[in-house]
């Protein structure tokens, strides 16, 4: 593919007949959603939730699913195809990689869901030795009335590979009712960097669950970030295994509800290897009548010895009307290992405040510039220009509707 290449999903390209293992999963996952309880007030995951928003009886999946592609020049080997073509051509790479892992934080009903009704998506495989430079961008557009879609990204790096990958969701216009059931595998194999991106900016009328899981192999190094800015309501489920000992996770995410907004952020930090390592700091920025939830464990295993593993959830509340809940927690079953975990909630101060004032900023303009800043410091840890250029981008774009 040449150099910011662009494609955008063509029906013709999509194959009449997917794989027949591919078929058996849509058709047992769909028993398995049939089969599965709702969520209720009762679950422990589903503690503070707002359950209203799981009634999808009014959407209808969409025809087609609009999803471009913006492609770096890739070196030889890369394979990097939308997820039905790969499913064509790759069949038993992808069947080796597709959610394999347990979904355990809540939303296994919708996960099952997604599974048998994917049709389109991402699949990167990257192979041993091999770095792609630039990252590898990708739009899911939601579009029509009550429509829902249910993009898959599959990543997978071979031994001491590198890439980076950008999703966005997005709406074609602001009134449109829309659901988006989005899962990620992350694969990062021995030495490996993979970094993954989500910047999620649907209109105020959509909603969205996202699941993602991410195995780390030794000695790599995967990080995923996830920006909440649009959407009624969210919900994010993030699970990274360190399998092997010098695995290293970093589990980032911004969110900036406003008006009626509610975000809703379950993690799960497995320790299932010694020597391994893992990093969480989640940022919420509320304002209006919003309401976050932050749920997060740390475990590790009896034979995770000298696991170090830390979790921080940082609230800043932007009006008394808000509300923010977090519940942080630890399991630890090995010794000789450092975790810690807390969260926090605050206002911005007045003498803050004060001091940019006294400087020629107007106090709206001062309240802005001081949330900006809470936000940037997770930003920065993406250490991708790009990458970083794109969040900062679309933060700027939501403080300024504020």
């Amino acid at each position: 593919m040449t150099e910011q290449s662009q494609i955008t999903n063509d029906p013709s390209l999509i194959p009449s007949e997917f794989p027949d293992w591919f078929k058996r999963a849509q058709t047992e996952a769909l028993e398995q959603y049939e089969t599965l309880p709702m969520p209720t007030r009762k679950d422990e995951t589903w503690r503070f939730s707002n359950l209203k928003q799981l009634d999808f009886s009014d959407f209808q999946q969409a025809e087609t699913e609009t999803i471009e592609y913006t492609i770096p020049e890739l070196p030889e080997g890369v394979i990097c195809l939308p997820f039905e073509q790969a499913l064509a051509q790759h069949g038993e790479l992808v069947q080796q990689h597709f959610m394999q892992r347990e979904t355990r934080l809540g939303s296994a009903k919708f996960a099952a869901l997604h599974k048998a009704r994917v049709k389109s998506g991402l699949f990167v495989y990257v192979p041993d030795g091999v770095v792609v430079e630039k990252p590898i961008e990708v739009t899911h557009t939601l579009s029509g009335q009550n429509t829902s879609i249910f993009p898959h990204t599959l990543i997978v790096t071979g031994v001491n590979a590198q890439v980076s990958v950008l999703d966005r969701f997005v709406s074609t216009n602001e009134d449109d009712p829309g659901l988006c059931i989005a899962v990620n595998d992350l694969i990062a194999g021995d030495g490996s960097t993979l970094k993954y991106c989500a910047v999620q900016e649907l209109n105020l009328s959509s909603r969205m669950i996202q699941v993602n899981a991410t195995t780390v192999g030794r000695d790599a190094n995967a990080l995923a970030f996830t920006l909440n800015s649009g959407a009624q309501w969210a919900r994010n489920e993030s699970l990274s295994r360190m399998e092997c000992e010098g695995a290293h996770s970093d589990m980032l995410a911004c969110s900036i509800p406003a008006g009626t907004q509610q975000f809703d952020q379950r993690t799960y930090q497995h320790h299932a290897a010694a020597h391994t390592n893992s990093d969480l700091l989640y940022k919420n920025t509320l304002y209006g009548n919003s309401k976050t939830v932050f749920s997060g464990l740390i475990f590790v295993d009896e034979a995770a010895h000298y696991t170090d593993a830390y979790q921080t959830c940082r609230n800043l509340l932007m009006e008394d009307t808000v509300e923010a809940n977090s519940m942080p927690g630890l399991q630890i079953n090995a010794d000789q290992v450092k975790c810690s975990h807390g969260s926090t909630a605050s206002s911005i101060d007045d003498e803050e405040i004060f001091y940019l004032c006294a400087r020629g900023i107007t106090p709206r303009l001062a309240r802005r510039l001081i949330a900006e800043g809470f936000s940037v410091e997770v930003i920065e840890r993406i250490k991708n220009e790009r990458l970083e250029e794109v969040v900062l981008d679309a933060v700027s774009r939501k403080f300024a509707s504020l």
